[in-house]
């Protein structure tokens, strides 16, 4: 019983979302009252599982709650600001028509965007920063915004294990202390054998007709151009550079061959310059942040932190955190290209979308922590552990929980790689790979967490039906998982 309980809220959400449609602050809501009747009055005691009265629990998990919604804004804020100012000075309408001019193809532009420039600014920046920015542009080229969305949450999913130069996988390397390059080949791996249903997955939602020979052959080429330079990084350097440098090599290839044998047009790369200034100096400021070691040091170490009855706490390093660098971008961008005079209308615009969007967040995120300080979460991964040596088959699907949760693949881990390693110690499993196995249902979880969609949907104009997205991605989801753990439980088996 108190299994069924603790699930209860998230089946609420769900079906709200997913087969009722409802917009995720009504879902949201629906779930958090529920998590609140069950912290107050059932099995699932928020005070005594934090050891502290319960308006100092409550007032702890809400400031927890916050911090993260207003730490998620950052990166929505300038993400809107940009797509307004990009609007306003015509650059959206210059990129598309030059994508247009490389080719006609509505399929090959959602590779060129959904899944090479979402998976290379995963790499780079990671929480939710792909999708942020994916979308919009996707939308610049004609596509409906449940379908910009839908395209740019499949994208980009394959490279979230290693988002954020490496991020989710560092984090596991912390708390476990493994070898860096084999358990990143590990996860490689197993995004290497399934990401291919997302790929193929985004290329058939691209567009309304039946997939073509033509087309097919780019999309073999586009897995081919990303996955083997992203498998070969992670096996050989670890979990900093597969998704960034693999992303960034594909592109190169990928494009070189289009124009090649896909296209008589020329890219007019030189006409799109000043547009694209702003992303260009987004992806300089990303990486000298993240690759150049002085430079991270600094940025990294510049925090603002906080804490709350010693239970409950937060941290934001500005500097270092990918909503400055988008700022930066537009800012940097807009003096160099002498644009500024669009700055303010812009962000103006922005503000104006911004009131529905915290409100969403916040609901879900303060769902999220009280479901994990009182104890929910680790009643349904505890749960979930005692299935045995079937174990393996549903390791993934605690990745996937503890992302659809949080909105970060970073945090799932951080909640659940101990948890693996413990039920691999018990039943004698390979530490790795389950480790791995978390690390990919983390991943996956990114295209169904309600944060996420909120992200996404804002930045197009989105709101309100959210749920329409999650009703898209929730069954690739459901099969990326579902694969993944028979292949974990065969490989288990083996070994």
């Amino acid at each position: 019983m108190p299994i069924l309980l603790a699930a209860l809220p998230l089946i609420c959400v769900l079906i709200g979302m997913a087969v009722l449609h409802t917009s995720a602050i009504v879902a949201g809501l629906a779930g958090f009252a529920i998590a609140a009747g069950l912290a107050l009055f059932g099995p699932f005691d928020l005070a005594e599982a934090v050891s502290l009265p319960l308006r100092a629990a409550a007032t702890g998990t809400l400031a927890e709650a916050a911090h993260s919604t207003l730490t998620i804004l950052w990166i929505i804020f300038p993400a809107l600001a940009l797509y307004a100012y990009q609007s306003r000075v015509g650059a959206i309408d210059r990129i598309r028509d030059a994508l247009a001019g490389l080719t006609d193809n509505r399929r090959i532009q959602a590779l060129l965007i959904a899944w090479f420039f979402g998976l290379f600014i995963e790499g780079a920046a990671g929480f939710g920063t792909p999708v942020a920015l994916a979308a919009p542009l996707l939308l610049g080229i004609g596509y409906s915004p449940i379908r910009a969305v839908t395209l740019a949450l499949l994208g980009h999913a394959a490279g979230v294990s290693f988002g954020a130069v490496g991020t989710p996988t560092l984090a596991q390397l912390e708390l476990t202390g493994l070898g860096a390059e084999e358990l990143a080949g590990h996860v490689a791996l197993l995004h290497a054998c399934l990401g291919w249903i997302l790929l193929f997955a985004m290329v058939r939602l691209a567009d309304d007709g039946p997939i073509t020979r033509s087309e097919l052959g780019w999309t073999l080429l586009a897995g081919v151009f990303f996955f083997l330079p992203f498998l070969a990084l992670a096996y050989l350097a670890g979990p900093e550079l597969p998704s960034l440098a693999g992303a960034l090599i594909g592109t190169i290839i990928f494009v070189s061959v289009l124009r090649q044998l896909g296209s008589n047009k020329p890219l007019a790369l030189r006409s799109l310059v000043a547009d694209l200034t702003p992303y260009l100096i987004i992806v300089a400021l990303v990486l000298a942040t993240r690759l150049i070691e002085p430079l991270r040091a600094v940025t990294s170490e510049a925090a603002l932190s906080w804490s709350l009855f010693e239970q409950f706490s937060g941290s934001f390093a500005p500097l270092y955190h990918p909503g400055t660098l988008l700022w930066g971008g537009l800012i940097i961008g807009a003096l160099i290209t002498q644009r500024t005079n669009a700055i303010a209308p812009a962000t103006q615009e922005a503000l104006k979308r911004l009131l529905v969007v915290s409100l969403a967040l916040f609901v879900m995120l303060s769902l999220s922590r009280l479901m994990v300080q009182s104890g929910m979460i680790t009643t349904l991964a505890d749960a979930a552990a005692t299935t045995g040596t079937f174990w393996p088959l549903f390791a993934p699907a605690v990745g996937v929980l503890g992302t659809f949760i949080t909105g970060s693949a970073t945090t799932s881990n951080i909640l659940f790689t101990e948890l693996q390693v413990s039920a691999a110690d018990a039943l004698g499993l390979p530490e790795t790979t389950m480790v791995a196995a978390q690390g990919f249902g983390s991943a996956i979880g990114n295209i169904i967490a309600p944060h996420n969609i909120i992200a996404g949907a804002a930045t197009v104009g989105l709101i309100g039906k959210e749920g329409k997205v999650l009703a898209r991605t929730v069954i690739w989801c459901a099969l990326y998982t579902g694969l993944g753990g028979a292949a974990i439980l065969v490989a288990t088996q083996l070994l």
